[in-house]
């Protein structure tokens, strides 16, 4: 189990935030906290650290009008550590190969693919004609409706046809070279792991995967470790205290052997 560092990026700024609470409307979000330092730093630390893998991800709408904050944040990571961090927020085909030629070592979709609720597989071909199967990650972000986990999209604010199970990686694993799941219900809340959901990932093996959401706690890492078998790898937000956390960043590393 790798330890996958994140910057989460909204409005402009690095920021934690309760992932449930994202809203496009107003570009609204309920923060945990909001770093003084910008993208650039992180990105930094990361490459002093060794920490390839990580995310960057912009929280805002294409749309909006922080989108372009979000993007020049995002690049100060990717060029503070190239090749070391995976680029995710409004991708598409068309600018896939762009965080690529900046640095990205991968671009992370979800919206783009799961589109009106379905799985739009002549999308998931063009981007890998953009890029190539080996710079993509699909982000799998799931939230629970009546007993099942689905995929949700745009900011995790819509829920698509597609139950998350092993057999649903299975079909998509051709198509890209690594997967992130969110645990929408408990992301950046620091209540502990989705353990129903990482329960459905452990039956998976196949592409690297790496689990985000609700890891408060070394035992929540134990949790993890002894669920996924030491194949899932995992982020941490909220709880680190590069982000005003508990969980000190140099102990996860010890922890992770890293």
């Amino acid at each position: 189990m790798k330890f996958r560092p994140c910057i989460d990026i909204h409005n402009g700024k690095v920021k934690q935030i309760i992932g449930g609470s994202l809203l496009d409307q107003g570009d609204q979000a309920e923060e945990n906290f909001v770093s003084a330092h910008d993208a650039g730093f992180y990105g930094k630390l990361y490459k002093k650290n060794q920490l390839s893998g990580g995310h960057v991800i912009l929280l805002n709408a294409k749309d909006s009008p922080y989108y372009e904050a979000d993007r020049m944040e995002a690049v100060k990571a990717l060029e503070a550590f190239p090749g070391g961090l995976q680029a995710g927020g409004g991708i598409t085909d068309e600018n896939a190969a762009y965080f690529i030629h900046k640095g990205a070592s991968h671009v992370i979709v979800t919206s783009f693919v799961f589109s009106d609720g379905e799985i739009r597989y002549d999308r998931l071909e063009r981007l890998r004609d953009a890029v190539g199967r080996e710079h993509l990650v699909l982000d799998l972000s799931c939230r629970k409706k009546e007993g099942d986990y689905y995929v949700v999209t745009d900011r995790w604010q819509k829920f698509t046809k597609e139950k998350m199970s092993g057999s649903l990686l299975k079909e998509l694993e051709v198509y890209c070279d690594e997967f992130l799941i969110h645990g929408v219900d408990v992301e950046g809340k620091s209540q502990g792991i989705d353990h129903e959901l990482v329960k459905i990932l452990a039956q998976y093996q196949g592409n690297p995967l790496t689990y985000a959401g609700g890891v408060r706690s070394f035992e929540d890492l134990e949790l993890l470790k002894k669920y996924g078998k030491s194949r899932i790898d995992v982020t941490i937000g909220s709880a680190l205290d590069l982000f005003g956390g508990p969980m000190k960043f140099s102990k996860v590393l010890s922890y992770c052997g890293q």
